[in-house]
């Protein structure tokens, strides 16, 4: 009998995990991925929606695209998870499995932060679209990037769109009447790199834009656009750019699977407290950042697990904990930061790559070489 693998979630980790699993097994087992969406979009295309580079449309890869041997991919809206007998609930009806793989990325918490429901932000599709309609009417004032909580997915990303932002003033020859000014809960912009974060600091100095370091949103009051913060201060903005707080899906909670917020994992094997049961990605405790590409190396570490186990064969633990992130320094010059969080015991250990404009072909790289992986496209 076909062992039965279900993994919920079609981002980065879930995507990742099924074409490998039936790249290695094909048809010799039954991996179903259970997703609420019907297509999926890379984290960072909404930078480019917000400026108006791309539409929203454009940047949708549609589910229906990714067909893999041995893989279903099935639209549906999971409403339980019982993980101690890897049984899941959905609109549709009830799914068990001999190994489940919970991919479910991190839920923007908007009542986490009182005003955020009602603010302005880019880290949703429809979010990036409100703020690419607002945009072009904006001539003069206050632009306030700010974050509402760590961790959050793609750290860079608040630094990447206060840089976009200088240039997108810029272009329209309105940089002088306005300010930007960039709130982060950390530090520093990049902390397991200290030569990326002083170049970004380095280029938020030269664009005459203000950075304030670790703090956080605690309210915004969209009425009189002000933003408050952890010590007390205010903010006056003319135009916000917020990044709601984030948390694993709240079916996780209740499924008892998540302390503090997100599901522990084992570093090293991406084992939940349950056996058979692992979690990879932004809904996991998994020892990275939550971003793209670190969820990609759980997959293939939690795949070269279950392959390894369904061929009988000594289990390895894989997960090396090392990643790319590619960081938009503006005037189309593209940085890079490779990261490895496990090999060295002292902490963290960063290569940085200056900013070029021949580092935007590995960007695109980056993405045509998934989209043809998962997608045929």
């Amino acid at each position: 009998m076909k062992k039965r693998i279900l993994v919920l979630g079609a981002g980065f980790g879930g995507l990742e995990l099924s074409t490998t699993l039936s790249e290695a097994l094909g048809d010799d087992i039954e991996v179903t991925v259970i997703d609420k969406s019907d297509h999926f979009v890379f984290g960072f295309s909404k930078l480019d929606v917000m400026f108006g580079h791309t539409t929203s449309d454009a940047v949708r890869l549609p589910y229906k695209k990714f067909a893999k041997p041995g893989v279903r991919l099935l639209q549906e809206r999971i409403t339980a998870v019982d993980p101690g007998a890897k049984r899941v609930t959905t609109d549709r009806g009830t799914h068990e499995a001999d190994f489940l793989v919970v991919a479910l990325g991190a839920d923007y918490d908007f009542d986490a932060t009182p005003g955020m429901a009602e603010a302005t932000e880019f880290y949703t599709v429809a979010g990036a679209v409100n703020l690419g309609r607002i945009l072009p009417t904006f001539t003069r004032g206050r632009v306030l990037i700010a974050v509402c909580g760590a961790p959050y997915k793609c750290p860079p990303a608040p630094s990447e769109a206060a840089l976009m932002m200088h240039d997108y003033l810029t272009r329209r020859g309105i940089r002088d009447a306005c300010e930007i000014t960039l709130i982060l809960p950390l530090e520093t912009p990049v902390p397991p790199s200290p030569e990326t974060s002083k170049a970004l600091l380095a280029a938020f100095a030269e664009r005459n834009i203000t950075f304030v370091a670790d703090k956080e949103v605690r309210s915004v009051d969209t009425r009189r656009r002000i933003v408050t913060i952890d010590d007390g201060r205010e903010f006056p903005y003319d135009l916000f750019l917020g990044v709601p707080a984030h948390r694993a899906p709240k079916l996780l909670e209740e499924s008892g699977m998540t302390v503090d917020g997100y599901v522990p994992a084992n570093p090293r094997t991406l084992e939940t407290r349950f056996p058979d049961v692992y979690a990879i990605g932004d809904c996991a405790r998994q020892g990275t950042p939550k971003a793209g590409n670190f969820a990609e190396g759980a997959a293939r570490a939690v795949a070269a697990t279950l392959i390894a186990r369904l061929r009988n064969q000594e289990v390895p633990a894989t997960h090396k904990g090392t990643g790319t992130c590619y960081i938009e320094f503006g005037a189309g010059r593209i940085g890079r930061v490779d990261v490895d969080f496990f090999s060295d015991p002292e902490g963290p250990t960063a290569t940085y790559h200056e900013p070029s404009v021949a580092l935007r072909a590995d960007k695109e790289l980056f993405g045509s070489s998934r989209r043809a992986r998962w997608f045929g496209l």
